[in-house]
């Protein structure tokens, strides 16, 4: 039993040191992979991974995503915990406990953790949340973010995702276009911006209105 504690810590230890590693490579270098990029491989048979910098993302795609993920992305310091506390209240109110995800924790899951595991996933994303929020400016987590963020089967990135669903870079996206892929990340592998449904297009028409009054609440990324 000694042992094996101790063979677990090592690897407790290695994992953590490993996710270190990576934090701060990545604060300059683009990820050469996710974890669900590996997963994702032999079901879709290609991955379409085409990390762009900054200046090359679409300003308003940024917007779009805040308004649709995480509006206090510039407030908070990886975790929203206004959204964590209501989300608890809702769960005691209804026994459905919904996602409180802020754009740094879904981009800590994504660069280092797997889709799905529940409660053990997500208490997991907050300390990873934290050591991103300590190494990166709010700028590089958004990157990052719309870099690696699954749109659809083996799509990863704003760019894979622009150039197949509407024929153009990220950097040339406009408002509604915007909207529309950032109304879809609830489900990209359902839902589509190039042939939306009547929720993705209400959907859309919610984030163009949150983006509105959202606009000068992005000072972070600038």
């Amino acid at each position: 039993m000694r042992r094996l504690l101790r063979l677990f810590g090592r690897v407790l230890l290695g994992i953590v040191a490993l996710w270190l590693l990576l934090a701060v490579a990545y604060r300059w270098i683009d990820p050469p992979g996710t974890p669900l990029m590996l997963l994702r491989w032999p079901a879709v048979g290609a991955v379409d991974y085409r990390p762009v910098p900054f200046a090359r993302l679409s300003p308003a795609l940024e917007l779009a995503v805040i308004a649709s993920e995480d509006e206090a992305f510039c407030l908070h310091h990886g975790v929203d915990f206004n959204q964590v506390d209501a989300a608890l209240q809702e769960f005691e109110q209804r026994g459905r406990l919904r996602g409180a995800s802020t754009i740094t924790m879904q981009t800590a899951r994504n660069l280092f953790l797997w889709p799905g595991g529940g409660v053990f996933r997500k208490a997991l994303e907050v300390p990873l949340a934290f050591l991103l929020e300590a190494l990166m400016s709010k700028r590089r987590i958004m990157t990052l973010y719309l870099d690696v963020i699954e749109w659809g089967d083996g799509r990863f990135g704003a760019e894979a995702a622009a150039l197949h669903y509407l024929h153009k870079d990220a950097a040339r996206l406009d408002r509604h276009e915007a909207a529309l892929l950032a109304a879809v990340l609830p489900n990209p592998n359902r839902m589509s911006p190039a042939r939306p449904s009547a929720d993705v297009r209400e959907r859309a028409e919610q984030i163009e209105g949150r983006m509105a009054r959202l606009q000068g609440y992005t000072g972070c990324l600038r």
